[in-house]
């Protein structure tokens, strides 16, 4: 059972892993925001690699998007789910270009964890900009 930064890396690692490829500027921008977002400021970051072994249990079951969604949703308190959604933005956003795997993803997880259409729009025009490049 995921605990809240568990739940919060689940996120992450489901748009990482949408199409299949984890590129490695998005499991570098994963290990930035989990060594630099405040939310992540008493967790262990020695846990990561049992997070990441969890996360991959729950993808590699047989309801396996629904399962690891259900229980992101379960573990996150309310006040963290527009959270998790801008870090999994973040993460589509970190090589340049989401793939449609990844929006398709992110749409499920915007449903799912019950975010607003406005408030995921600021959201996801937030991390094109932040991840913007000349």
């Amino acid at each position: 059972m995921l605990d809240p930064h568990g739940a919060l890396i689940c996120t992450m690692m489901l748009v990482s892993a949408a199409d299949r490829d984890m590129a490695e500027t998005e499991l570098k921008i994963i290990g930035d925001i989990v060594g630099d977002l405040p939310v992540f400021r008493d967790f262990d970051r020695h846990r990561l690699p049992g997070v990441l072994e969890e996360c991959s249990r729950l993808l590699g079951g047989k309801n396996g998007l629904d399962d690891a969604l259900t229980s992101i949703r379960k573990a996150l308190p309310a006040k963290l789910r527009e959270t998790a959604y801008a870090i999994a933005c973040d993460v589509a956003a970190a090589d340049g270009a989401a793939s449609q795997e990844e929006l398709r993803v992110l749409e499920l997880i915007r449903h799912r964890l019950e975010i607003e259409q406005l408030i995921a729009a600021g959201i996801e025009r937030g991390a094109k900009a932040r991840f913007q490049t000349l």
